[in-house]
């Protein structure tokens, strides 16, 4: 067994299938994950209540002395690489001191946020919305979106169509992050009951992507939703084939964007935007810059120096046609397809990973709006 900590897998390559008791064990410790992303959040709540949580362009406050920020080492999390490795986000932040932390999905993310190790972050939408409604609002801000797409359900082969998953064995990144709570959402829709413990008609077993990938190659996972580049290296390195594509599940009836949906986002702790309003806006800056680079620059080249990014995040570069599969399911955008919030509130609530509840205060635009060419809207959950 793995070290345990918050992203990592709850069974192990090389070993025979997680026995009973072992496994309700780790079930615990994933619940105690859930429990204490919500303990952090209600802290967060009591913290920030206090404080004029607004990061306008122009709002009082000072430049913060650092800005620690967390992000994944996946490809869906491009700008956040290239912002960091090509000193984009430093630069903009002038005398601000930047500290990174690379995180391996969204729920140990968000705890590192609402306890203070981490100041902002590049996430997935369905851990920021758990914490917004956990802590009534008071946690977290989202303030520009990061990349659409990039996620897929990848199956063995001879599994054609839904109806041949009962009874199988799926991995998501992480209990109550986005692709968890896409895949739980997906199931239910095809008539199938699962549970946060990986018991029902499909066992879920929230899993790191690393060992997601061993795990299927040694044939005890039949599947998994996954971020880039996870998708691309189960399809090209393990022979899994693509059973769904989450693009095809948005017709752009939310956002007038068909095909795209949230896969990353960038956030903050609310209490440090009313604090520095200033370093959000320097971040933001260093954000925009970033997502024009991912645009602009020609394809050999973004593909060299994400890869560069990866391998010294992850340890290993990619495969060449593992990134560019990945960088071609990828729209990389500041938009944060604010319409599509309300689903996926509603897909997390169906999963069982989070309450109903009003999401209106969950973004702030504004200071994103005032150093982009594009103004973004917030679709009446926030201010733009």
């Amino acid at each position: 067994m793995s070290t345990s900590r918050p992203g990592m897998t709850r069974i192990v390559a090389g070993e025979s299938q997680t026995p009973k008791r072992r496994r309700a064990l780790e079930v615990a410790l994933a619940v105690g994950l859930v429990l204490l992303i919500s303990v952090g959040a209600v802290v967060a709540s009591a913290v920030a209540r206090d404080s004029n949580a607004s990061a306008a362009p122009d709002a009082a406050g000072t430049p913060a002395a650092e800005l620690k920020l967390g992000y994944f080492g996946n490809i869906t999390h491009a700008p956040a690489l290239v912002g960091v490795k090509q000193g984009l986000i430093a630069k903009n932040l002038g005398d601000t001191k930047l500290s990174t932390q690379v995180f391996n999905a969204g729920p140990a993310a968000i705890e590192a946020l609402n306890a203070g190790a981490i100041d902002a972050t590049y996430i997935g939408p369905n851990p920021a919305i758990n914490s917004f409604v956990k802590s009534k609002g008071e946690s977290v801000s989202v303030i520009a979106g990061a990349a659409s797409g990039g996620a897929q359900l990848v199956v063995k082969p001879e599994i054609k169509t839904a109806a041949d998953l009962k009874g199988k064995t799926l991995a998501s990144p992480q209990l109550g992050g986005t692709q968890d709570v896409a895949l739980r959402a997906w199931l239910g829709k095809q008539g199938y009951k699962t549970t946060p413990d990986g018991d029902g008609d499909v066992a879920i077993n929230p899993t790191e992507n690393a060992q997601t990938l061993k795990l299927f190659q040694d044939g005890k996972l039949d599947g998994a939703w996954v971020p880039e580049p996870w998708a691309s290296r189960l399809v090209l390195q393990a022979g899994a084939k693509v059973l769904v594509d989450e693009k095809d599940l948005w017709d752009g009836s939310l956002t007038g964007k068909p095909g795209e949906f949230p896969t990353t986002i960038l956030i903050v702790n609310r209490k440090f935007a009313a604090e520095h309003p200033q370093t959000v806006k320097a971040l933001l800056r260093g954000h925009v810059e970033a997502v024009k680079w991912l645009h602009d620059t020609p394809s050999a080249e973004k593909s060299a120096v994400v890869n560069a990014a990866l391998k010294q995040d992850a340890g290993k570069a990619l495969a060449q046609n593992v990134i560019d599969r990945s960088l071609k399911n990828i729209v990389f955008t500041v938009d944060p397809l604010a319409g599509t919030y309300k689903k996926l509130l509603q897909d997390g609530v169906d999963a069982g990973t989070t309450k109903q509840a009003d999401l209106n205060g969950l973004f702030d635009l504004r200071a994103l709006n005032s150093v982009a060419t594009e103004k973004t809207t917030a679709a009446g959950l926030g201010q733009d």
